[in-house]
């Protein structure tokens, strides 16, 4: 099985990691995107109020986590989709790594996904045996038909933005196929520029979800990374194979965690409180970047900033170690941004306001 996978992307940057440690000021990190943020107090209390859980929890997720994450859908969304159209997850990732696994994908299925994309859309495509295909253009692809294609609207690292009218034409040709679409809505809540759509709005499905499922994650929402905390939802068909294989598996969010992750789908205030937090700090670093001499591309979306001097990645990750910040080189996700960075706007103010004074002073 280890010999399907590449070499953990995060390992390389390491040195890296350590050059930019041994400035005098410290390490500003823009290069994993993780929450820096209080978790809600709300939600501390629904985990601490749940934590008596002798007994073993519910793959499928309590009645009362199902039902606030299809409230949330149709509350932020507007999507409808029946409770049981819902299934909880031990962080995002995870499900995205295993799903062709669980359904049942294998060698001689083909697995498409963005030419630039999350590492794991690949890594869940090598676990499974199948055959991984990068496109930007699903509906010119004329390979054998796939039967999973990887959509990540606002997009890591790029933040590429779907319209509604892109989306719904992807998920026709997809349906045209066999093809189930799955969108990775991580970023939904973080939308910058242009206008986007769950994949799950019956502007794109005609409101028919077949075929299709959306996964969410409260990590970047909520601040609530270290629970492990998602969900999907969509065809009912396919969650429920989701289920019987999980509950196989032993896939199970702990008590705790589904208690606190209803409080979190509840706080429409904390939603709206941390993404005026990641704009201020995406605006302050945009600026330093533009005023340092690179070029920001794309970036409508997501919590990251698409960046390039035109030079190799590494000899930029390497400069900019060099004044003690962190980013991420473009090639962990594809070889054709090997002359992009990306750079987190999840820091904190303070480490913000210590990178645009360091980019400030020249690189």
């Amino acid at each position: 099985m280890i010999e399907r996978l590449p070499k953990f992307p995060w390992d390389v940057l390491f040195p890296y990691r350590r050059r930019a440690a041994a400035h005098l000021d410290g390490l500003v990190n823009l290069a994993l995107g993780d929450p820096v943020d209080p978790t809600p107090e709300a939600v501390r209390a629904a985990l601490a109020a749940a934590a008596d859980a002798p007994g073993y929890p519910s793959t499928e997720g309590t009645p009362a986590l199902r039902a606030a994450a299809a409230a949330w859908l149709l509350r932020r969304e507007g999507v409808s989709v029946e409770p049981e159209a819902v299934i909880p997850a031990v962080g995002t990732k995870e499900l995205i790594a295993w799903l062709p696994t669980m359904l049942g994908l294998g060698p001689g299925d083909v697995v498409l996904a963005p030419q630039l994309s999350f590492p794991t859309y690949e890594v869940s495509a090598r676990l499974a045996g199948a055959t991984f295909v990068r496109t930007d253009d699903p509906l010119s692809y004329d390979g054998p038909a796939p039967r999973l294609l990887w959509l990540n609207s606002p997009s890591n690292p790029e933040g590429r933005v779907l319209d509604a009218a892109e989306l719904r034409a992807v998920v026709e040709w997809a349906r045209e196929r066999g093809t189930l679409v799955v969108n990775d809505e991580c970023y939904l809540d973080h939308v910058w520029e242009r206008s986007t759509r769950s994949v799950l709005h019956a502007e794109v499905t005609g409101g028919d979800h077949h075929g299709v499922l959306a996964v969410h994650s409260l990590s970047k929402r909520f601040n609530l990374a270290g629970y492990r905390a998602g969900f999907a939802a969509g065809d009912p068909a396919v969650i429920a194979t989701l289920l019987e294989v999980r509950k196989h598996a032993g896939h199970m969010v702990p008590a705790p965690v589904q208690a606190a992750m209803v409080a979190a789908l509840g706080d429409d205030a904390h939603l709206a409180a941390q993404r005026q937090r990641y704009a201020r700090r995406r605006e302050l670093l945009r600026g330093a970047l533009v005023d340092a001499g690179f070029r920001i591309e794309h970036s409508a979306g997501a919590l990251f900033l698409w960046a390039t001097r035109d030079e190799p990645c590494w000899t930029t990750v390497g400069a900019l170690a060099d004044r003690g910040i962190l980013v991420a080189p473009g090639e962990f996700y594809g070889a054709a941004a090997a002359r992009h960075v990306r750079v987190a706007v999840t820091e904190t103010d303070e480490r913000v306001e210590q990178a645009v004074k360091r980019l400030a002073e020249g690189i």
